[in-house]
């Protein structure tokens, strides 16, 4: 053998044994957070996505098993444990663990799912935090799901074959949370797609993510969208759920609930002010729908927010009809972070009686911001969780509750309809 065959030789042995070394190698290994909704009979899928990042020199394998918490195994999960392997052209793994469903009215339950004994890579996460949202109690009712401000442009840094990075480009887990949980309607409040809503990116970022409940979604247009022009992108997607492209704003019914979606970029649409071709055509719908016992609105940009875009007059016509026809809901994006306010009218002022309640839900997975000023009257608020908002849509009233799929944050309440 000569000498320069040796020495490759060696190199070669050398770096296979620092490979299969446990911990050893140059990638790292993650687990995500998961939360479903716990369901009333049989089990639920709750699933862990494993994750292989940086380069994956050799082939990579590591252990999990799931830890009780508040949550126990078997009465609220099934214990489950093995080994995965991961690599180059399987950089993501799922783990499923069933959850049990029940009646009880009872607290939201966690547990975790650990790694352990990595081989080929280090761990850099091992804990994934496994939420059971308890789903009993409240107002029984129509369920829907909406957030805003969702998927990432799939060129982002933080993109990560469409799974993110901490608290950026999480439409994927998001979305995790809507797929078979039952709902009835998703609302997708504006900036539904980074950077510029072209249809190809649309196709890259958001439907792999959002898009698999395509099928039951309302969407609402936002200023991205628009970085396409007349947000062609948009409306070659979302087809006829979008309504005329030229106008984006539309109603239907829902149980006894009456939603309409309203177009807040204004000068795409000959404007938002009292007296504009949209808010006579609200003024026009809420009188045709006045039987309905209760109004819910949506659209992208906020009227009132403690975010850094912050509140907005512009929107003061639209909520002065929906004011005058004693709606009772309003959800909107645009800030990208939750928050609550207690009902107000148009100009702001606290009105527990006839005011309406909006819900600036801009946590569906692009990123989160901050609150530079906390607005007067705002009930809930956090920049450290994305999530959904769940609604259900009784007769007379309705329930909310934040749905957080990244962080812990939790807020929930029940209200009676004007």
């Amino acid at each position: 053998m000569t000498l320069a065959a040796a020495a490759f030789l060696l190199a070669f042995v050398g770096g296979a044994a620092l490979g299969a070394r446990p911990g050893g190698g140059s990638g790292t290994l993650t687990v995500s957070d998961a939360a479903v909704l716990e369901g009333n009979t049989g089990t639920t899928s709750l699933s862990f996505t494993v994750q292989l990042s940086g380069p994956a020199k050799v082939a990579a394998t590591v252990f999990y098993a799931t830890a009780n918490g508040t949550a126990t195994a078997p009465a609220d999960f099934g214990a489950t444990s093995g080994t995965l392997s991961l690599g180059k052209r399987n950089r993501t793994r799922t783990v499923v663990v069933q959850v049990v469903g029940d009646t009880v009215d009872e607290v939201d339950e966690t547990f975790t799912l650990k790694l352990s004994n990595a081989s080929g890579a280090t761990i850099a996460d091992g804990s994934g935090l496994g939420s059971i949202l308890d789903d009993d109690g409240g107002v029984t009712g129509i369920r829907i799901a909406a957030a805003g401000d969702i998927a990432c442009d799939p060129a982002s840094s933080s993109f990560n074959a469409g799974m993110g990075v901490g608290l950026e480009c999480r439409q994927r887990a998001t979305s995790d949370l809507l797929v078979g949980a039952g709902y009835e309607a998703v609302l997708a409040l504006g900036d539904l797609q980074y950077e510029d809503g072209a249809f190809s990116k649309f196709g890259a970022s958001y439907d792999p993510s959002w898009g698999r409940v395509k099928a039951i979604t309302h969407p609402a247009v936002g200023n991205h969208e628009y970085g396409t022009s007349g947000a062609a992108g948009y409306y070659q997607y979302f087809g006829a759920a979008a309504g005329d492209p030229t106008k984006g704003y539309y109603s239907f019914d829902l149980g006894g609930w009456h939603l309409i979606a309203l177009n807040s970029n204004c000068a795409q649409v000959g404007g938002c002010g009292a007296g504009s071709t949209q808010e006579e055509w609200l003024r026009a719908d809420l009188s045709a729908h006045a039987a309905a016992p209760c109004t819910l609105a949506f659209w992208h940009h906020p009227r009132f927010s403690s975010g850094e875009h912050g509140s907005d007059g512009t929107y003061t016509a639209f909520w002065q009809a929906l004011f005058d026809a004693s709606a009772d809901v309003v959800l909107v994006g645009h800030d990208h972070d939750y928050e609550r306010f207690a009902p107000q009218s148009a100009d702001g002022t606290l009105d527990t009686t006839r005011g309406i309640r909006e819900f600036v839900v801009g946590s569906g997975g692009k990123n989160l911001r901050t609150f530079p000023t906390v607005r007067a009257n705002s009930e809930a608020r956090t920049v450290t969780s994305a999530g959904v908002l769940e609604l259900a849509l009784g007769a007379s009233g309705y329930s909310w509750r934040f749905v957080a799929v990244v962080g812990t944050f939790t807020d929930g309440g029940t209200a009676s309809c004007h």
